[in-house]
C-alpha cells in the first residue's frame, strides 16, 4: 500500500461534495488525474506518476486510455504524414544503393 498524507486544496463551492471519498477505486481515479497535467507539461513522466501512485506504468497508462487520455500525442493525419515521409525516405536510400 502506498502512504499517504492529507492536503488542503481550494475549490470552487460546490466542488467539494465530490472529493468526498466514496470507494478507493474512485480515490485512486482521483489521484491519478490529479497528476495528469504535470505529465502533460512534462513536470513528471508516466513513469514517476506511476511510482507515486504504487501501481506500473502500463498500468496508468491503460487507465488514462480507459478515460481518454492517449498515451500517444499524435493524430491520425500526424501519424499517416509521418509514415509518407519515412517511405519516401525509403525510397531515396533504395534508390542511392542501385
Amino acid at each position: 500500500m502506498v502512504a499517504t498524507e492529507s492536503v488542503t486544496i481550494k475549490v470552487p463551492v460546490g466542488m467539494s461534495k465530490y472529493l468526498v471519498t466514496v470507494n478507493p477505486e474512485t480515490e485512486f481515479t482521483r489521484n491519478a488525474l490529479l497528476l495528469y497535467p504535470y505529465i502533460l507539461n512534462q513536470t513528471i513522466s508516466h513513469g514517476r506518476a506511476a511510482e507515486i501512485l504504487g501501481i506500473r506504468k502500463t498500468e496508468l497508462i491503460d487507465l488514462y486510455d480507459r478515460l481518454g487520455y492517449s498515451y500517444f500525442d499524435m493524430t491520425l493525419d500526424d501519424l499517416d504524414d509521418e509514415l509518407n515521409i519515412f517511405r519516401e525516405l525509403k525510397k531515396e536510400v533504395i534508390s542511392d544503393r542501385d
